[in-house]
């Protein structure tokens, strides 16, 4: 039921999005790093483990988004742990359910009001460890390191992420480029089996960035398979083509 402010209700924001993984496409390229994404349960700041529908949302937002941490917590539990969420982190909600009490007819005596008991779903704001800053470091997964020993980038290849104008930001398990902030996240260096896969995949998403109104202003499409979103790809594609192919 859509609640009265005209947005979706929780319930109907966790069916869309069981909807929109089965409808969902496959982006044409081979993700070249290995998923760390959060494990087990989701938790609470206490370590509780969430129950029923929140595990399964919790879940899911922590694949999309790619968060490795299990914690989730308010943006006051964060506070009195002594962290702080990053600027402009969006948070997801968890659900609860309230019990109250409402006078109805009797059934079996008409012209009598009895207390019925009925339970009304309600939503908070939380937020993912990995979206927190200076926490303990127990909320926060051991780093993990696939990249070889010794291996190094090219030097043309080291000048051009260095030099690219771009705003990056490194964290979470999601190569992708926000046209809203106008910044690409990249996981880790050290989740890509190598360093030139990690150029590479910084490269894709420099594609996506020159597409911004205030470069090539082109349109990004709506969905996987539409036209504009197609042609999108191949222009991020031949952006990941070129250092392999010209910074050796």
């Amino acid at each position: 039921m859509t609640q009265s402010s005209g947005r979706p209700s929780p319930a109907e924001t966790i069916t869309r999005a069981i909807i929109d993984r089965l409808e969902a496409g496959v982006r044409p390229w081979v993700r070249p790093w290995r998923s760390c994404a959060a494990q087990g349960r989701p938790l609470r700041a206490n370590g509780e483990p969430y129950r029923g529908m929140n595990t399964f949302w919790l879940w899911l937002a922590a694949e999309q988004c790619g968060y490795r941490s299990r914690y989730w917590m308010t943006y006051r539990q964060a506070q009195s742990l002594g962290g702080q969420v990053r600027a402009g982190e969006q948070s997801q909600f968890a659900i609860f359910y309230k019990a109250y009490s409402k006078k109805v007819d009797s059934y079996e005596r008409p012209g009598e009001l009895v207390d019925e008991q009925r339970r009304v779903m309600r939503s908070y704001a939380v937020f993912n460890a990995d979206q927190i800053d200076t926490l303990p470091g127990d909320f926060y997964p051991e780093a993990l390191s696939l990249v070889p020993p010794g291996d190094r980038l090219g030097p043309r290849a080291e000048r051009f992420v260095d030099r690219l104008p771009a705003r990056l930001r490194c964290g979470g398990d999601r190569a992708y480029y926000d046209l809203r902030a106008d910044v690409i996240t990249m996981p880790p260096v050290e989740q890509f089996d190598t360093r030139a896969a990690w150029a590479a995949t910084i490269a894709h998403e420099a594609g996506h960035w020159t597409g911004h109104p205030a470069r090539l202003a082109r349109s990004f499409g709506k969905r996987f398979g539409d036209q504009a979103y197609a042609f999108e790809e191949l222009v991020a594609l031949s952006g990941q083509s070129a250092p392999p192919a010209t910074l050796q």
